[in-house]
């Protein structure tokens, strides 16, 4: 059976009125001390008639995230600051995910008292990082994470998940997609180790797995959800054999038993991140029981020809979402859609953040 974007789906615990999901986005709207601010309660309030909210990034310790103005939730201030935001979307009938994220060796030393990133492996991302003060600088070079620190990594996800339950969310969604921590130990391309979490593709899920299985003692089967991002290069992050890779990953979280599994694949000619490989999503289906969700460059046609085939239950939006608080409305309407300003998607205050206008409007 297929279905339409409109279609309501039970989703573990959650109720989704509908198929069409506010895909995760880095925002960078916090303060310098990465708690959530009071203007951020109106934009995800104004995307609550979606299926669900997933949202921005938010980082599990300090030793965790390496980006200005972004949220965490591992101290008491920001678990309080994150309440009124998910009060809004539950006052207006919609409901929200925080997706727990540790970036690995893409957090700069400045980030951490100066201490190295940690990673899989002595390695450096390319390109370059943003700094405290939204300067651009070379990234560290990461030191390996010691076995011996594990059940303190995982210990950091377990608190940020309890926060999560605190502050009034409807789940978690586990990052270990584009090029972060868990990313950067699932791929060959940057996991260099020889011990357990190491080596064949089994060591290297190691770590998702064991977080995952942490996330669910917290949450449960039902309201714990991962995303992965299988095909390609990410952030200088790849793997010499992604569909045997991702589609295990796949397997071990369907036999976990998750909620579900967002993929975020740009296609070959993508039009923010393009991939030498084309999406992987139809072998992973083969892989993943429960609900598969398809992420990046989908408009409604394409979303659509994907739902009919079978291949996606649900499609998350990120960059239309931003120009479009409305977009169920629209796409039910067939109206025309605003577009994104690129320049303001970090602009730090309401310009390209609060104020894309609904139809109504």
């Amino acid at each position: 059976m297929t279905h339409t974007l409109f279609d309501p789906i039970k989703i573990g615990s959650i109720d989704a009125p509908n198929r069409i999901f506010v895909a995760p986005c880095t925002r960078l709207r916090c303060d310098k001390s990465f708690t959530p601010v009071p203007m951020m309660a109106k934009y995800y309030a104004q995307r609550a008639s979606s299926g669900l909210i997933i949202s921005e990034a938010t980082g599990i310790s300090q030793e965790g995230l390496g980006m200005p103005f972004a949220p965490g939730i591992w101290r008491d201030d920001q678990v309080e600051a994150w309440k009124p935001i998910t009060e809004a979307v539950h006052k207006a009938d919609g409901r929200m995910l925080c997706q727990l994220w540790h970036m690995g060796r893409i957090v700069l030393s400045a980030y951490n008292n100066g201490k190295p990133p940690v990673s899989a492996s002595a390695t450096k991302a390319p390109g370059l990082a943003y700094a405290p003060d939204m300067s651009r600088q070379e990234y560290d070079t990461a030191r390996p994470l010691e076995i011996s620190e594990v059940p303190r990594v995982l210990d950091d996800y377990a608190l940020a998940a309890e926060n999560a339950k605190k502050a009034g969310f409807d789940g978690v969604q586990l990052h270990a997609a584009n090029g972060y921590f868990i990313d950067q130990f699932i791929r060959d391309g940057s996991n260099h180790r020889t011990d357990d979490y190491g080596g064949p593709i089994e060591n290297r899920l190691r770590l998702l797995g064991e977080v995952t299985q942490r996330l669910i003692d917290i949450w449960g089967k039902d309201s714990t959800h991962v995303r992965l991002s299988p095909n390609g290069d990410s952030q200088g992050v790849n793997d010499s054999n992604a569909v045997d890779t991702f589609t295990k990953a796949a397997a071990l979280l369907d036999s976990l038993g998750i909620a579900s599994l967002e993929l975020r694949e740009p296609p070959l000619d993508g039009t923010f991140g393009r991939s030498e490989l084309p999406p992987i999503a139809p072998e992973i289906r083969k892989a993943f029981s429960r609900t598969l969700i398809l992420n990046s460059d989908y408009d409604q046609k394409r979303a659509e020809k994907e739902m009919a085939a079978g291949v996606a239950d649900v499609i998350s939006f990120g960059r239309t979402y931003i120009a479009n608080p409305d977009l169920v409305e629209r796409f039910k309407a067939n109206a025309s859609l605003n577009q994104d300003v690129m320049k303001t998607w970090y602009s730090r205050g309401p310009e390209g953040y609060l104020d894309y206008p609904t139809m109504g409007e």
